[in-house]
C-alpha cells in the first residue's frame, strides 16, 4: 500500500496545466515541421510556418500558444494499491487547475451554467475521468481542450450493418463539414463502440496518443491510415486555405458494444492539440 497525498496530486496538475498550454509536445511539433517539408501549397506553407514560429514565441516568452487556452480535460489512472490522503480527490484536481490557470495567466473560459453562463473566474471545473488500475503509481494526463475545435466534433449512432465504410463516411463528412472552423491542421479522434458516452470517451482519449503512432489492432491501424490520407486529398489543408495538410494524424480507440449498435464519436483537435502525461 502506497500513501499519497493529494496535494502532490495539486502540485503536478497546476504545473501540467502551464505546460500543456505554453509548449506543445515533441511529436506535435515533428508533425508540423514535417508537414511543412512536404506541403506544396504556397499558402499552406506560409500558414505552417507561421504555426511554427507561433510555438517557438510561446515557449521563448512563456506566453500561450492560442488564446483559447481550454476547458481542463484531466484523465487519471489510479493504482489499486494507492491510498489517497488529503483534499478530497476532485477538489484537490480542481485547484490544481485553478492555481495553474491563475499562475500562468491563461485565460478562464468556464462558465457555471450552460444557459445561464456566468464565469467561474478559476477555469474551474475541469472535466475528470478516473479509472482504477494495478499498481501503486498514479498517472495523469492533463489535456486542455479549446472549443473552436471541439464544436466541430460529433455523435453517431450507427448500425452495425454500416460496416467499416460507414465509419469512414462519417469521418470525412464530419472533417469536411468542419473546413477551416477547426482550425486546421487538425488531429482526429475516433471512438468506436461501447454506448454512446463511452465512444465520446474514446474519441478524447484517442487524442492524447503519441502523433504518429498506430492501434495494435490490424484493421484500426489501416483504417487510420486510410483515413488520413482520404481527409487530407480534400484539400481543406492549413487554415482553410487549400494544400494537403488538413490532417497531421488519425488515432481510432475501440471497445466492445452491444450487438444491435455501433457507436461513433469523432474528436476534432485543432493544431494545438495539447496533452501532457506525468506519472507519481
Amino acid at each position: 500500500m502506497r500513501i499519497v497525498d493529494t496535494n502532490e496530486i495539486t502540485k503536478a496538475i497546476r504545473e501540467m496545466c502551464i505546460e500543456a498550454n505554453i509548449s506543445l509536445s515533441a511529436d506535435m511539433k515533428e508533425a508540423i515541421g514535417t508537414a511543412l517539408s512536404k506541403e506544396k501549397s504556397e499558402m499552406g506553407k506560409k500558414i505552417l510556418q507561421q504555426l511554427e514560429d507561433n510555438m517557438k514565441i510561446a515557449k521563448e516568452e512563456a506566453i500561450p500558444i492560442c488564446q483559447d487556452t481550454g476547458m481542463a480535460i484531466v484523465f487519471l489512472k489510479i493504482g489499486q494499491e494507492v491510498h489517497l490522503t488529503g483534499e478530497f480527490l476532485e477538489d484537490a484536481i480542481n485547484e490544481g487547475i485553478r492555481q495553474g490557470y491563475r499562475e500562468g495567466y491563461l485565460r478562464k473560459s468556464v462558465v457555471e451554467d450552460p444557459l445561464v453562463r456566468i464565469n467561474t473566474k478559476d477555469n474551474t471545473p475541469g472535466i475528470i475521468h478516473t479509472s482504477i488500475v494495478p499498481g501503486e503509481s498514479i498517472e495523469i494526463t492533463v489535456a486542455p481542450k479549446g472549443f473552436g475545435s471541439e464544436n466541430m466534433s460529433r455523435i453517431y449512432m450507427l448500425k452495425p450493418s454500416d460496416g467499416i465504410e460507414g465509419v469512414k463516411k462519417a469521418v470525412i463528412e464530419t472533417v469536411e463539414l468542419a473546413g477551416p472552423n477547426a482550425c486546421p491542421p487538425i488531429v482526429v479522434g475516433v471512438g468506436i463502440g461501447g454506448d454512446f458516452e463511452m465512444s465520446a470517451i474514446l474519441a478524447k482519449k484517442a487524442l492524447t496518443r503519441a502523433l504518429g503512432s498506430h492501434s495494435t489492432k490490424e484493421h484500426l491501424e489501416k483504417l487510420e491510415i486510410e483515413l488520413l490520407k482520404e481527409i487530407n486529398d480534400l484539400n481543406i489543408g492549413p487554415a482553410g486555405f487549400g494544400g494537403k495538410t488538413t490532417a497531421l494524424g488519425v488515432a481510432i480507440e475501440s471497445y466492445p458494444t452491444h450487438i444491435a449498435g455501433m457507436p461513433l464519436a469523432i474528436n476534432i483537435c485543432c493544431h494545438v492539440n495539447r496533452h501532457v502525461t506525468k506519472i507519481i
